[in-house]
């Protein structure tokens, strides 16, 4: 009898315990997550509308990255910089002159209609980040939302936590039950362990209540884990194979400012963006042999020199057919086998012209900033949901489109917004990108 009633009260006791903690941590983190939420969405507006054309949190874009800038300047000074970073220059500023000079004289847009709230808010957004989506599908549309598939619910974070605290609690109260049902009440008794811990595994066994735990932990834990694999599968974000010719985007567009559409010309004009025939590359290298002296490129985790880059220029004489010595073409030509990086499934639809001519989106929106890189990889993730969370942000472009212009003053009255995103015009429909 005694032992059911220590069971009893066990059992009462933790269920409480387990209430409280879980009420306690939802209620703090409700009332937490409204605050931080309601300044983390203001400052996300603003800073997409006001500042995500030129700068990027995690990156370089065409300025620094603004990511955790809090930690670097004070916010007074940054105050100053955004509303008119040419009166902080006038003034002699040191930091001023100094971030003009590093972007060789590149002038920032003035923000002075920003308030002190509104530029605290989106500093607010540059320390956070984006909030945490979850891939969630509507039932009756088809609708995706969110654009993160590997991250948990913020409650399974806190019912595993609180079912965690709970075992531990469990655990002790049957070590001390266990001692108690032998008589022991002194800390030194019971000094045999393994009996005590075969004892304890025998009580545990016979916890209906911890089985139950215990199972749904694991199926949680399983599911989590299987649903994070599973959309993963075919996403290549970072995917970088080995090319045949160590090209550096960074040496022909950084260095050398070639523009994108010089080698991708096929961008402006069709589906693809294309891959430039070796005759393009001759337009140039039938007069550049050799690379400049000092020019280093990482390559598969090797620093070549210019030795080893004048062979990688003989390597696009070859496949021309080019003769350096006599200066003339040979007629023996070959393919340079490229391998392909982007690589969307068949029954996704995706134009490039669409985007990069009508919607006027660079192509460091999709492809990062290839112009820092060595060696080309896939920026993006690529994913229904993060193609999705584009149309959803981005906002028609109506100058010079009457046709647009109509279309938006219809929907902004129906929407009841200001700015109509390719969402609200029609950029979810499946057929806009499925066949």
């Amino acid at each position: 009898m005694k032992s059911v009633a220590l069971h009893s009260k066990l059992t009462k006791v933790l269920l409480k315990s387990f209430t409280i903690i879980l009420f306690f941590a939802f209620s703090l983190s409700s009332h937490s997550q409204d605050v931080d939420e309601a300044r983390q969405k203001a400052g996300r507006k603003l800073f997409k509308s006001q500042c995500a054309s030129c700068h990027k949190l995690d990156r370089k874009l065409v300025g620094p990255a603004l990511g955790g800038v809090e930690e670097r300047r004070e916010n007074d000074w940054l105050k100053a910089w955004i509303k008119n970073n040419a009166e902080l220059r006038a003034s002699g500023d040191a930091d001023a002159i100094a971030i003009f000079e590093e972007y060789n004289g590149s002038v920032m847009s003035a923000f002075p209609q920003l308030s002190d709230q509104q530029i605290d808010d989106i500093l607010y957004y540059t320390t956070v980040g984006d909030p945490v989506k979850n891939v969630v599908a509507d039932a009756s549309t088809g609708d995706v939302s969110g654009g993160s598939s590997g991250n948990a619910p913020e409650w399974i974070i806190y019912l595993l936590a609180g079912a965690i605290v709970v075992a531990f609690l469990m655990i002790a109260s049957l070590l001390k039950q266990v001692n108690e049902l032998k008589g022991n009440t002194s800390p030194d008794s019971g000094s045999d362990l393994r009996r005590d811990l075969s004892e304890l595994w025998a009580g545990l066994k016979r916890n209906t209540f911890l089985q139950v735990l215990t199972t749904i932990f694991v199926l949680l834990m399983g599911a989590y884990v299987a649903f994070g694999t599973l959309f993963k599968v075919g996403v290549n974000e970072g995917y970088m194979p080995l090319q045949p010719i160590a090209f550096s985007h960074k040496i022909h567009a950084g260095e050398n400012k070639i523009e994108c559409q010089y080698c991708h010309s096929s961008a402006k004009h069709s589906k693809h963006s294309g891959i430039p025939s070796v005759n393009v590359c001759m337009n140039c290298h039938k007069n550049i042999a050799e690379v400049a002296e000092g020019t280093e490129v990482e390559w598969n985790g090797v620093t070549y020199g210019k030795a080893e880059l004048d062979k990688e220029i003989a390597k696009v004489y070859d496949a021309a057919g080019w003769d350096p010595d006599a200066l003339e073409y040979t007629g023996n030509t070959k393919p340079i086998k490229w391998v392909r990086i982007h690589n969307l499934p068949d029954f996704v639809y995706f134009n490039h012209s669409q985007h990069r001519i009508v919607g006027g989106i660079k192509c460091q929106k999709c492809h990062g900033p290839v112009e820092e890189y060595d060696e080309m990889r896939q920026f993006s993730p690529l994913t229904m949901g993060w193609c999705i969370n584009c149309h959803r942000e981005t906002n028609v472009d109506l100058k010079g489109n009457e046709y647009y212009k109509k279309i938006h003053e219809e929907l902004a009255k129906k929407y009841n917004v200001e700015k109509v995103t390719i969402a609200q015009l029609g950029g979810l429909e499946c057929g806009k990108c499925h066949y």
